[in-house]
C-alpha cells in the first residue's frame, strides 16, 4: 500500500507521517477493499510498515508483517466471498479512522455472515504502522450479536 505500489499516479499518499487528505484516505480505502475481494495477502501485508503494531478485537497485540501474514490467512481462509464496504469516519493528521461492514460464507460451517467493525489507522510512509480494531460478527439476517467464535 505505499504511495508507489498502489496508487495511481494522480494520487499521492503522504510521506513519513505527513498529513493526509480525505481524499487520499478515500482513495486507500477502496484500495484495500479490492485487496480484500482478490484476497490478495501480500498485497495487504505490504500496506503495513515492517514494525507494524496491530491489535484486533480480542487478539493479542501482533508485530511485523510475518505475523499479519499469519492473521490475514487465517482469517481470509475462512471467509469465503469475502464482500467489502469501508467508510472514512474521521480523519485527523496522519490518524484515519473507519468503519467496515462485510459479508462471506463461512467455510467451515457453510452459514452466511455479516460483521461490522471499527478501525484506526496510524500512518507512515503510506502505508499502516499502527492498526487498532474492533469487529463483531453474526449471521447474516440474523440478529447483530455476536456468536462465541
Amino acid at each position: 500500500m505505499g504511495a508507489e505500489s498502489v496508487a495511481p499516479k494522480s494520487v499521492r499518499f503522504p510521506k513519513g507521517e505527513d498529513g493526509w487528505t480525505r481524499a487520499q484516505a478515500n482513495r486507500l480505502l477502496r484500495v484495500v477493499e479490492d485487496m480484500f475481494h482478490r484476497v490478495d495477502i501480500d498485497a495487504l501485508v505490504q500496506g503495513f510498515t515492517e514494525d507494524c503494531v496491530f491489535r484486533f478485537a480480542e487478539q493479542p497485540e501482533r508485530r511485523g508483517r510475518q505475523a499479519l501474514r499469519e492473521f490475514f490467512a487465517l482469517r481470509l481462509a475462512r471467509q469465503k466471498n469475502y464482500r467489502l464496504k469501508k467508510t472514512l469516519l474521521a480523519l485527523d493528521g496522519n490518524v484515519l479512522a473507519n468503519v467496515w461492514e462485510g459479508t462471506w460464507e463461512d467455510r467451515d460451517t457453510g452459514k452466511e455472515m455479516a460483521g461490522r467493525g471499527i478501525e484506526v489507522w496510524r500512518m507512515r510512509d503510506g502505508m499502516i504502522a499502527e492498526w487498532d480494531a474492533a469487529f463483531n460478527v453474526w449471521r447474516e439476517g440474523g440478529p447483530r450479536t455476536s456468536p462465541i467464535m
